[in-house]
């Protein structure tokens, strides 16, 4: 458990996102004031699956909040790959839609890499297809992973050096850890050892790390004896637990034991709070890029 001489640091991703996102609502004014095109995010949600009905609500009222317009658009789950990458052709082609994103998961008849890869790049705001994913070696991407994007804001706003920085993700998907680990090593200056479930004796690695993210979805994962003092903890894996000590039913658990690796971080994410709320703020950023990129 943590001490009374604990001094972490909250990582507060609320706090940041609502910063975010008064950013763009003056950027957004601005645009308006001068008669330029406001940015537009399109949204394809197929089928009914309840979490992602919560995320496109989560992602549509956000568009409200900074004056974004969107466009949702729902498909039943029996929908046919070929008629889903039809409609994918008609916003692609939509001049007026700066951002589009297809909420995951899709159903199992239809495949996540088609779908992705049928976005145009420019579009991607998730930046999930290919060409944004390997354009994050480049000086310059325009668009980038939404979470991994939300970490790197992360750190930046709260002044954590990663230059030169020991760093262990673990985790590499290639929606999070992977992105995240090639962004920390082009825009952070890092050394990054990637883990994941084949890796032998993760705590070899995680004891070492100066800045530590976890990317599973594994609640407690991370504990105490996997981390160094003073070490920087990210946690980005959300897991939804079940069970009746909990009021709603439910409770959001991260990858990571706060209370026992609090004691010796000393920064670092909660779950929920943390890196939740920046993706979606991401997700705005990139719209808004995309936006100005055409619309200067």
């Amino acid at each position: 458990m943590a001490t009374e001489t604990t001094t972490y640091t909250l990582i507060d991703g609320k706090k940041v996102a609502a910063q975010i996102k008064s950013e763009i609502v003056e950027t957004v004014n601005k645009r308006k004031a001068e008669g330029k095109k406001l940015p537009h995010l399109a949204i394809i949600l197929v089928g009914d699956d309840g979490a992602s009905q919560t995320y496109v609500a989560h992602k549509v009222k956000a568009c409200k909040e900074v004056g974004f317009h969107y466009t949702m658009m729902r498909f039943a789950d029996t929908i046919s790959q070929e008629k889903l990458m039809k409609h994918i052709d008609h916003v692609n082609n939509d001049d007026d839609v700066d951002g589009f994103i297809v909420q995951l998961p899709l159903p199992d008849h239809i495949s996540v890499e088609k779908i992705t890869e049928k976005i145009r790049p420019d579009k991607d705001v998730d930046g999930f297809t290919n060409h944004n994913f390997g354009s994050i070696v480049s000086k310059n991407p325009l668009i980038m992973p939404a979470t991994p994007f939300g970490v790197m804001e992360l750190l930046r706003r709260y002044n954590i050096e990663t230059e030169g920085k020991y760093v262990v993700v673990v985790g590499a998907s290639r929606l999070t850890g992977a992105p995240l680990s090639m962004m920390l090593t082009e825009q952070g200056h890092a050394t990054v050892t990637i883990c994941h479930k084949y890796t032998q004796d993760i705590k070899k690695y995680t004891t070492h790390a100066d800045i530590l993210i976890s990317a599973v979805g594994k609640p407690g994962l991370i504990t105490a004896d996997m981390v160094k003092e003073g070490a920087v903890v990210i946690d980005i894996g959300t897991t939804r637990v079940e069970g009746p000590q909990f009021k709603n039913g439910f409770a959001l658990k991260g990858d990571v034991d706060f209370n026992a690796v609090s004691a010796k971080a000393s920064f670092i994410t909660p779950v929920p709070g943390g890196v939740g709320p920046m993706t979606i703020a991401s997700l705005l950023l990139n719209t808004l890029r995309a936006t100005e990129s055409r619309n200067p």
